[in-house]
């Protein structure tokens, strides 16, 4: 990845959470806070199939990984956004990725497999950097 474009929508996650930011900079890395993503208007509760040794812990962590992959499909499929970056553990990007749809894949610009979510703006700013 040479750079973050300016509007790209930044996702930041972990199994507990999912936050939204913009770069809001050409040629740079300035992002701005969206919030939290809110996956209250899902009506779908999780996973469909997962083993019966499944912890509750695990099929949280899925249903999130499920409910931010519906969300970014409805994201793009509005046209949302252009360009997305995934910033997840790389366990919860793995579980992101195998539920995206091609749609989402198609603006997916770059996958940074690390956990950022209780992280400063200005540390998230400097790992967008050093990925890009």
């Amino acid at each position: 990845m040479k750079n973050i474009p300016e509007n790209t929508l930044i996702v930041i996650a972990d199994g507990e959470v999912a936050k939204l930011f913009k770069n809001t900079a050409n040629n740079d890395v300035k992002i701005e806070s969206l919030g939290d993503m809110n996956f209250d208007y899902l009506e779908n509760k999780g996973p469909s199939t997962l083993p019966p040794e499944t912890s509750d812990k695990e099929t949280d962590e899925a249903t999130l990984a499920k409910h931010i992959a519906t969300d970014l499909y409805k994201r793009a499929h509005e046209g949302q956004f252009d360009n997305l970056v995934l910033v997840a553990d790389p366990q919860t990007l793995g579980q992101i990725r195998a539920n995206l749809h091609d749609e989402v894949i198609q603006k997916t610009i770059s996958e940074i497999p690390k956990t950022l979510t209780n992280s400063t703006i200005d540390d998230i700013e400097k790992s967008l950097m050093a990925a890009a």
